[in-house]
């Protein structure tokens, strides 16, 4: 298994994998993520990129998971902040290192852009999620709450 970043290539099993997210966290009804979306907002290589995505494929080439990234350009310390905002591995393919290979590409993408962390939010009660993340070296971030507004 490799994990590299994502190319328009990639967009049939991308799009299939964060519905798959949507599902399991619950928001499928409101997924509105289309395969153009993912090449003009990131994967086509033209324009300003929204977002980086990482896929982790198997010897085979088949997808079994993606991180999802945006990076906030600078905050209080002028370093740029990298928001995990999905990690995802296919339901078949937990339990075999999927998600560290992952965040570890996340690490190095951060790492690599001079970042002064990773921020990412877990649903409450996910234990599987913070378990993992307490082992590759995350916390909770007692400092802070999240809170939201929603928009019409």
């Amino acid at each position: 298994m490799r994990v590299r970043r994502a190319t328009a290539r990639d967009v049939v099993p991308l799009l299939a994998s964060m519905h798959a997210l949507a599902v399991f966290e619950g928001y499928a009804a409101d997924f509105r993520v289309t395969a153009d979306d993912l090449l003009v907002r990131g994967l086509a290589g033209k324009g300003a990129k929204q977002f980086t995505a990482l896929v982790a494929e198997d010897v085979h080439g088949a997808l079994c998971g993606h991180a999802v990234l945006v990076v906030t350009p600078f905050t209080y310390d002028l370093r740029p902040t990298v928001v995990l905002k999905e990690l995802y591995v296919d339901v078949r393919r937990r339990r075999q290192g999927v998600a560290e290979k992952l965040l570890d590409g996340v690490r190095a993408e951060a790492v690599a852009i001079g970042a002064g962390r990773i921020r990412w939010l877990v649903l409450p009660g996910n234990g599987a999620a913070q378990r993992l993340y307490q082992r590759w070296g995350g916390a909770p971030d007692t400092a802070w709450e999240s809170w939201e507004m929603r928009l019409p």
